[in-house]
């Protein structure tokens, strides 16, 4: 079998490289190879390589920086999710479109399961939605992953920046009122695997379980201690362009129906983690 991978440079493209280079014929793409804003260099870099799937996982993914800029993050999460589609039906290659939690506003108050309406609250969300509405619009081979918080070992991540600040500062802040489930991108691309050859598709796709910010720094503390305070705050303690879903936690429930096994807890996915990056 063999699966192209766009963003394979990113945080979670390197996990994806380690899961799938044990006995999968991996083509790599990054920014080097093609710009995906460009739609006949993009068409024909895909055609060259003729993969039996593709995953989509490059993106603009700086929050604050789509809601300064709505316009780039539409163009590449958006045309440039438009352009992958329409490169891989060309040569009837199924698409796995990484999305993102941010799709939804946070206010339901409990999991998001795959068919609650979206109604993104910043443009990193509205722009990764346009991504969802291309893929389901130009082709019905997809898989369309939705994911969150997540952290890996070649990316800047939440778990990274806390380790960090725990042996720098006295006292740090993290906000208390933000909840989602963080999610290690070694599980999701194990779970990215397996999902190849199961029926297309909306999933979510997250570690089990969920918890605030201020919990999640509180858990890596355990795990790596520093000389830190970790004080609890408030969302609006804190002036950033873009607003945040309080409540974005996604209950992977198709993946449970289909009988495809749900990902371990988000704690122990953090032990793993942090216990293979002091090693």
């Amino acid at each position: 079998m063999r699966v192209a991978l766009t963003g394979s440079d990113g945080m979670l493209g390197s996990d994806i490289q380690r899961v799938f280079n044990q006995d999968v014929d991996l083509v790599n793409f990054t920014l080097k190879d093609f710009d995906i804003t460009d739609l006949d260099a993009t068409a024909l870099r895909i055609r060259e390589a003729a993969p039996d799937y593709l995953i989509h996982s490059a993106a603009y993914t700086d929050v604050d920086g789509c809601e300064d800029d709505p316009e780039k993050a539409l163009l590449i999460n958006g045309i440039g999710t438009r352009n992958i589609v329409m490169a891989c039906e060309d040569i009837k290659c199924p698409v796995i479109y990484i999305s993102t939690d941010y799709v939804f506003d946070g206010t339901k108050g409990a999991p998001y399961s795959e068919w609650d309406s979206p109604n993104p609250i910043n443009q990193y969300g509205v722009s990764k939605l346009l991504g969802e509405h291309f893929v389901m619009a130009l082709t019905n081979r997809f898989y369309i992953v939705r994911t969150s918080w997540l952290y890996g070992r070649n990316g800047n991540n939440f778990v990274d920046t806390i380790s960090r600040l725990l042996s720098e500062r006295d006292e740090i802040e993290v906000v208390n009122d933000q909840v989602g489930s963080p999610t290690f991108t070694g599980d999701l691309g194990v779970k990215l695997k397996e999902l190849i050859g199961r029926g297309y598709g909306i999933y979510h796709i997250t570690n089990s379980s969920h918890c605030s910010w201020y919990e999640f720094a509180v858990e890596i503390a355990k795990i790596r201690p520093g000389k830190a305070k970790i004080n609890p705050t408030t969302t609006d303690r804190f002036q950033r362009a873009a607003r945040r879903p309080l409540y974005s936690v996604l209950d992977n429930t198709v993946l449970r129906l289909d009988r495809g096994g749900e990902l371990r807890h988000w704690k122990e996915a953090l032990k793993d983690y942090l216990g293979n990056e002091s090693s």
